[in-house]
């Protein structure tokens, strides 16, 4: 009898332990372990989030100092190119104020164009005429130098014709000289027919340069000159030019 409980006594507590062991597995405890396991995911991600938004914050801010950079540079270069253009202006200002309204230039073969053509009064004459093609005015001082061909003296001037002041020319208008070819009485000697003529320029004191020379056109017989070749003073008139 008491043997028999004994073994009852066993068989339960045998019984009673598979079925504590049977709730441990399925019951709370790996549950507990399983949501201890889910956390730690969850906590390493949150920590990463963080991270990557510093990461993100740095690289936005790089370009926008890489930007800042340029644009001073940028505006270092306009800065210089002002400078320049700035010296550039100052340069031309100067010139201009050398060049002003009231400055007076020479005439010469420049600025001028020169015709030279026979007139049949008076008798044996040929007029030079000088217009300007400047554009401002300009002086004519005392006489013309005249050369035909490959003549070795200077004709002389005709002090009659000796005007009171220095002739100035308007852009667009004319001045004048009349040239002496031969004598009408036939007095003069060494005549010769020439086929180029340059016209000389004087500067502002007698017998100097007043710049390049021009060379007018003659007609294609040539023009007949002798030894009282003479020339008279720059005039303001072709009138004044042809009469002496």
């Amino acid at each position: 009898m008491r043997t028999s409980r004994i073994r009852l006594l066993a068989a339960t507590g045998a019984t009673l332990a598979a079925l504590a062991l049977t709730a441990c597995e399925d019951g709370t405890g790996t549950e507990d372990e399983g949501a201890g396991s889910t956390s730690r995911p969850t906590a390493t991600a949150t920590t990463d989030t963080p991270s990557d938004a510093g990461k993100d914050d740095s690289a936005s801010s790089d370009p926008t100092a890489a930007g800042g950079g340029s644009q001073e540079a940028g505006g270092g270069k306009d800065t210089g190119s002002g400078g320049e253009g700035g010296n550039t202006d100052d340069g031309k200002t100067d010139e201009g104020a050398d060049d002003g309204p009231g400055t007076r230039v020479a005439c010469n073969g420049s600025n001028t164009t020169v015709t030279a053509r026979p007139v049949s009064r008076p008798l044996n004459h040929m007029l030079i005429t000088v217009k300007n093609t400047g554009s401002g005015p300009c002086d004519l001082t005392y006489y013309p130098v005249l050369r035909f061909d490959e003549m070795q003296w200077v004709p002389q001037p005709i002090e009659e014709t000796k005007p009171q002041a220095v002739v100035g020319i308007d852009p667009g208008e004319s001045a004048y000289a009349g040239v002496l070819l031969s004598a009408a009485d036939g007095s003069g000697d060494g005549g010769t027919t020439g086929h180029k003529l340059a016209v000389g320029f004087q500067g502002r004191t007698p017998n100097s340069s007043g710049g390049p020379s021009a060379i007018p056109s003659l007609p294609a017989k040539g023009v007949y000159y002798d030894s009282t070749l003479a020339v008279s003073y720059w005039q303001q008139s072709m009138d004044d030019a042809l009469t002496y």
